[in-house]
């Protein structure tokens, strides 16, 4: 006997948007921002500024991020503001509709903004219930979709969700690296000034592997005293060695680092045998964890926001942290050599390990921020001072 047809909830007047859970969970609303289909993973973001950041971070490539703060694109956007340049979130779900924006800085609104970055809104859905349900059934997949006119077809849209694989598994990095070199230009912002330029004084020489970089990272090392070269994730061994580094940053990045782990773990491991001082961010994190033997484990509903404590275990010192990550590092069963240095206090779980006897440590947190608090910076002046 055939499975009975799932019975969606009811379109409402005037709907012109919808999420359609894998699991045969609809939530309607209004539609703004570019029309059509997005399939992915629903994720939530407790952060209550900076969702142009969020929007424009690599991170989030593969991924539908639900906003719990219920006023979103009310200050508008600005090019200023961009964290990348390279595909980030797929859409986002927000609880109230986006009204005009009211900023001095703005140049533009967020619905213009999402439609001319081909990405989807929603608005008017009930963001705590589903955030509550990500909270319940971890982090499911789905497809957000936009029509002016209202016309949706459901069966379809299901579908879509259900036959997507998940991010595990999945090498996104290499859709949002860079594909070519760059000298890094570029330093901090400043009110009235906007962001100053790199001084060309001689410094440590730093090469950032790029798996999917927020540009805020290459500022904060940049501000810490490093000049900075960035390459593509895909970068060899031998090409990195080239360039004659003092030191190399692993950066963040979306989807699996197992699977970007393939190609990245084996340059990781050769720079540590050469005594090469390493640095690593989320997904670099990650993946320097797996170069030093541990493994990652994808989570629940992972950890997103700019209110996340950790603690810092040599000297109990509470750091309030960024974070943006669905998979971490198992902390059940860490290799002798890797030394676990940070951990939520949410949940217990890894941010931060140290490889014994080498210069080289990773945090699963955003010390760079954008958007965030800067508790963490001094992590890019501990690495620019470990780099002589």
């Amino acid at each position: 006997m055939a499975d009975a047809a799932p019975s969606f909830a009811p379109q409402p007047a005037g709907a012109t948007g919808v999420l359609v859970l894998a699991d045969g969970h609809v939530a309607w609303g209004k539609g703004f921002g570019a029309e059509g289909a997005q399939v992915g993973e629903v994720c939530f973001n407790t952060a209550i500024t900076g969702y142009e950041e969020i929007m424009t971070d690599p991170s989030y490539a593969g991924q539908v991020v639900t906003f719990t703060f219920p006023h979103i694109g009310n200050v508008g956007v600005n090019e200023e503001d961009l964290e990348s340049r390279v595909e980030g979130a797929l859409g986002c779900v927000v609880r109230e509709d986006v009204t005009a924006p009211s900023n001095f800085r703005s140049t533009g609104t967020f619905g213009d903004w999402l439609a001319s970055k081909n990405k989807i809104g929603l608005s008017g859905v009930d963001t705590r219930a589903l955030t509550r349900r990500i909270r319940l059934s971890g982090a499911p997949n789905a497809v957000i979709a936009h029509s002016k006119d209202g016309k949706f077809d459901l069966p379809d849209l299901l579908k879509k969700a259900q036959d997507w694989p998940g991010l595990e598994g999945m090498d996104l990095a290499r859709v949002v690296s860079r594909t070519t070199q760059e000298e890094w230009e570029g330093g901090t912002w400043s009110l009235g000034k906007g962001y100053a330029r790199s001084p060309h004084s001689p410094r440590p020489h730093v090469v950032a592997m790029d798996f999917g970089a927020k540009d805020n990272i290459f500022r904060s090392l940049d501000h810490a005293g490093a000049h900075v070269t960035v390459v593509p994730g895909n970068t060899s061994l031998e090409d990195v060695l080239a360039l004659k580094p003092a030191g190399v940053f692993l950066s963040n990045g979306p989807g699996d680092p197992a699977a970007t782990g393939v190609y990245a773990v084996p340059v990781i491991q050769g720079l540590l045998e050469r005594d090469i001082p390493v640095f690593g961010i989320c997904l670099g994190h990650q993946m320097l964890a797996l170069a030093a033997g541990a493994r990652t484990i994808k989570m629940h509903q992972g950890h997103r926001g700019a209110n996340h404590p950790v603690k810092r275990l040599e000297d109990g010192v509470v750091e309030i942290t960024s974070m943006n990550h669905g998979f971490a590092v198992d902390n059940s069963a860490l290799p002798e050599g890797v030394v676990e240095t940070h951990v939520s206090l949410f949940d217990g779980s890894n941010c931060g390990i140290a490889i014994k006897g080498k210069k080289a440590f990773g945090v699963q947190y955003h010390p760079e921020a954008s958007p965030g608090p800067m508790d963490s910076f001094y992590l890019f002046e501990r690495f620019v001072g470990m780099l002589g």
